[in-house]
């Protein structure tokens, strides 16, 4: 078989009942190529989410656990859920702070595993989110990003509150020129208004701007909205087989730098 044949055969094979298919590669082909189809573009603004893609969610998840008697399967489960009812406040045009919501879907949780959770409880098991450390790699990743001209901006679905804690106790506020927070707007990513609202207020056209996020959600709402979109692929954490594919896809934040530092040479 001819090596564009087996190119066309092995993407018409990516998709299957179970989710995502990982083809063998054709010739000459690697892994980025196969994940993205897109070539980036230099971006004049860099938007960043925040919580597991900048910063480390291991002390939440530690503290999650132990108010859920130590049942860390369910920890997911949680996160899954809080991500549901940030979603189903906004298509019903309500806003309630994400700490909130986190609180209020951690006690759902609980109760449907019949484990006794106060509401007091549950928010003090949220407290370790305003001091969560940056990831290893981020903070000199965002150093060169910085250095090389680029305009770093925070778009997280955390309070504006939140976010302003994270970064001045992660030492990460140094490198950002705003932090944007969907509380301005009172609705959560990934609705299409937050993506257009976030280019609007940093004067930057949709094709200007990329996302950097380890959630697939994310990643295909900033799509939808006409993003470009860096993926990074941290463990547990997959793209939206039914968006369209990232420019860039990577296990950390440094390989993602890396390739945005060429796309502006």
């Amino acid at each position: 078989m001819k090596d564009i044949d087996r190119r066309s055969f092995f993407r018409k094979s990516l998709l299957s009942a179970g989710g995502v298919v990982v083809a063998p590669l054709a010739l000459g082909e690697t892994k980025e190529m196969m994940a993205g189809n897109r070539k980036v573009t230099s971006p004049k603004v860099i938007f960043f989410d925040v919580n597991e893609t900048l910063l480390d969610l291991t002390p939440l998840k530690e503290s999650v656990t132990r108010v859920l008697g130590g049942r860390k399967e369910l920890v997911p489960l949680w996160f899954t859920t809080m991500l549901q009812f940030s979603l189903v406040a906004t298509v019903g045009d309500q806003y309630r702070d994400f700490g909130e919501i986190g609180a209020a879907t951690l006690q759902m949780v609980a109760r449907n595993h019949n484990i006794s959770l106060t509401e007091e409880k549950a928010k003090g098991a949220l407290k370790p989110i305003h001091s969560l450390p940056a990831h290893p790699e981020v903070p000199e990743a965002l150093g060169r990003l910085k250095n090389a001209g680029y305009t770093l901006v925070t778009l997280t679905n955390s309070s504006k509150q939140a976010v302003e804690e994270q970064m001045a106790n992660s030492g990460l506020r140094k490198y950002f020129e705003a932090l944007l927070s969907i509380e301005e707007v009172g609705m959560y990513k990934p609705h299409s208004r937050l993506y257009n609202w976030a280019i609007r207020k940093m004067g930057v056209s949709p094709s200007e701007s990329l996302l950097v996020a380890a959630h697939g959600w994310d990643v295909a709402g900033a799509q939808w909205a006409g993003w470009q979109t860096a993926f990074i692929s941290r463990p547990g954490q997959q793209l939206y087989p039914l968006a369209g594919n990232p420019e860039i896809v990577a296990p950390d934040l440094a390989q993602i730098a890396e390739k945005l530092m060429a796309a502006k040479r």
